[in-house]
């Protein structure tokens, strides 16, 4: 007779093994059945899921809003293909030091956060999105050129690629195992201490500090891995399009993608996935149809109404409830 920890074990293994599975046929099976747009549209989705994780990351473990995760983007996208161009190192090396970049700014943002929270907050980051904006479109992104910046005006060079993933089917494919380990670095994250800590201090950090945790060290740790996993999220992005429009950076989006992870649902994996799914498949899908894609917003307001309304767990936490409340139905049955 089986013991419930070992049929918990089991139940963990099967649920692991089904997880890989439905990653290995969405990355190396779904290219083989798209067209080249969607191809890219669905990159593009693979490449804000880490955009999305690192903004639930901060909101459901820290309780803190940041509305500057598109700035970082484009920070580490600027990075990784200034690197490109400069060092001509491998394409790996430049993801990592483009995260990194982007950890260093995610710590500065931080300290800001070491005394407010919530709106104030919030404003902060948006002021400083606002900023990356300004600067971003009198530097531009590096294409090549020579000097600090890499910008030529006339010379366009594309980004080169990682050696195993030149393709666009084996860049998606490139993609999703990076997001995939994007979610595993978080899931390791929150299972360690850093993870007891940022939930002591998300219920009050007057309690935490009587504990003993340091406040300062895990807030700037969790900036630190959000900001990492933007950074990557961008140098993905400047792959995926081989380079970059500063145009593609404005505030706006930062609160959008901000709005859309809460609609997905800040406290599931799959809720990142929802969000950037509506943040890029569902535009794409309107203007396939012949409809502009603006009226996307409207779908988006609409959902952020649905979900601070009725879904305090976002869609993703409305699918998890209905899959259960069907699985205890047929299990009634049986």
């Amino acid at each position: 007779m089986s013991t419930p920890v070992a049929a918990a074990g089991s139940s963990v293994n099967r649920t692991a093994l089904a997880l890989g599975l439905l990653v290995i046929i969405v990355a190396f099976g779904l290219p083989l059945l798209i067209g080249a747009l969607w191809l890219k549209v669905l990159t593009s989705v693979a490449v804000f899921t880490l955009t999305s994780a690192s903004i639930a990351l901060l909101y459901r473990r820290l309780g803190l809003v940041s509305l500057a995760q598109v700035a970082l983007m484009g920070c580490g996208g600027w990075v990784g293909l200034r690197l490109a161009h400069g060092t001509g190192l491998p394409f790996e090396i430049n993801l990592l030091l483009g995260g990194a970049a982007t950890a260093l700014i995610g710590m500065i943002f931080a300290y800001p956060a070491l005394r407010m929270r919530g709106l104030y907050l919030a404003l902060v980051t948006l002021m400083v999105a606002g900023g990356f904006a300004i600067v971003i479109n009198v530097v531009q992104f590096p294409n090549g050129g020579s000097g600090v910046s890499g910008f030529a005006v006339q010379s366009v060079k594309y980004m080169p690629r990682p050696m195993l993933a030149q393709s666009d089917s084996a860049y998606f494919s490139y993609c999703v195992l990076v997001v995939v380990l994007g979610f595993l670095l978080i899931r390791w994250h929150e299972r360690s201490k850093p993870g007891r800590a940022w939930a002591m201090i998300r219920r009050s950090e007057a309690v935490a500090m009587s504990v003993g945790v340091n406040v300062t060290f895990y807030k700037i740790w969790g900036f630190a891995l959000s900001g990492f996993l933007a950074g990557v999220a961008g140098v993905l992005l400047a792959g995926n399009l081989q380079l970059l429009d500063a145009r593609s950076f404005p505030a706006a989006e930062s609160i959008m993608i901000f709005a859309l992870t809460i609609v997905g649902g800040s406290w599931s994996w799959f809720g990142a996935i929802l969000a950037a799914a509506l943040y890029r498949f569902v535009p794409a899908i309107l203007n396939d149809l012949g409809v502009n894609g603006d009226a996307a917003y409207i779908i988006f307001g609409a959902a952020l109404i649905h979900a601070l309304m009725t879904a305090p767990r976002g869609l993703a936490g409305q699918l998890q409830d209905l899959s259960a409340a069907l699985t205890s139905r047929m299990r009634g049955r049986t």
